[in-house]
């Protein structure tokens, strides 16, 4: 598969995110010929190799998240050594809300060969399934596991013009949905995927107030969601400060000018309240 001269690299290894059809050829290749394997678990590598009939002879280390950074640099003495480095993780693309960021990092820093054997992603997949909009996307990751946090940062997306696609537990799911609702409205289109490629394979699609109803006794299994953009350029503050002048010139009062405004452009009153006060 590869000359002695080019044999010492780190490879990044996708697997399967279910159905074992998916593994490719270059999988199975990269896992026979590697010298050390660093999986994230490593039961679950063992059992992904014995399902696939898949011969090695490495060693194998385990490489979660809480041991990653201090096994970066060790991973990049054994590629510096000579050795050919094969990266996994439980399913899909190392590196994607999964680890292996570190690792690159620490063996890309010292000028050794990174390459990949690229398989699925939940992320890709979860987007080409979604019937939304594909053109311009952005990962978003995890959603914060606290309320407060992920009301937060989706407000900072509140006005996202690319369609964003998340990462989600299954006893977390319903509480998202609820703030995607509150955040972005009852009619912004998502698509809730889950156990993609697995025998129980679903895509819930519609507006985020219908999917928060379908979704209401909960729903199992690895999930993915996409979450349409805005319709277009978002309306700041500053942009109908003139509007609340006008009102006010008028003899209303410049809270309930903010307030009237802010309705009629989708902002919140208290935003165009403060850039009233704070005009120039």
């Amino acid at each position: 598969m590869t000359d002695s001269s080019d044999r010492a690299a780190l490879v990044l290894v996708g697997t399967p995110l279910g159905n074992l059809g998916d593994a490719s050829p270059r999988m199975r290749e990269e896992i026979a010929a590697a010298d050390l394997i660093a999986a994230e678990d490593t039961r679950r590598f063992l059992d992904l190799a014995e399902r696939l009939e898949v011969q090695h002879t490495a060693k194998i280390m385990s490489l979660f998240d809480h041991n990653e950074q201090s096994r970066a640099e060790r991973i990049a003495d054994a590629v510096d050594s000579g050795m050919r480095v094969v990266l996994l993780t439980d399913a899909g693309m190392p590196g994607v809300s999964d680890p292996g960021y570190h690792v690159v990092k620490a063996v890309s820093d010292r000028g050794l060969p990174v390459t990949s054997a690229p398989g699925p992603t939940a992320v890709t997949t979860a987007l080409a399934l979604s019937g939304l909009p594909t053109d311009r996307f952005t990962f978003e990751g995890f959603l914060p596991r606290k309320s407060g946090k992920r009301r937060a940062l989706l407000q900072s997306l509140e006005r996202e013009e690319r369609t964003m696609v998340f990462y989600e537990a299954p006893h977390r799911i319903v509480q998202s949905v609820e703030a995607i609702v509150e955040v972005f409205g009852h009619d912004r289109r998502i698509a809730l995927c889950r156990e993609l490629t697995k025998l129980h394979e679903e895509v819930i699609r519609g507006r985020a107030a219908d999917v928060l109803l379908d979704i209401a006794d909960g729903v199992r299994g690895e999930i993915a969601l996409v979450v349409s953009g805005t319709d277009g350029p978002g309306v700041e503050p500053e942009d109908v400060l003139e509007r609340v002048s006008e009102l006010v010139t008028q003899g209303m009062r410049g809270k309930d000018a903010a307030a009237q405004v802010a309705k009629t452009a989708g902002l919140k009153t208290r935003e165009v309240y403060e850039a009233y006060l704070h005009r120039e």
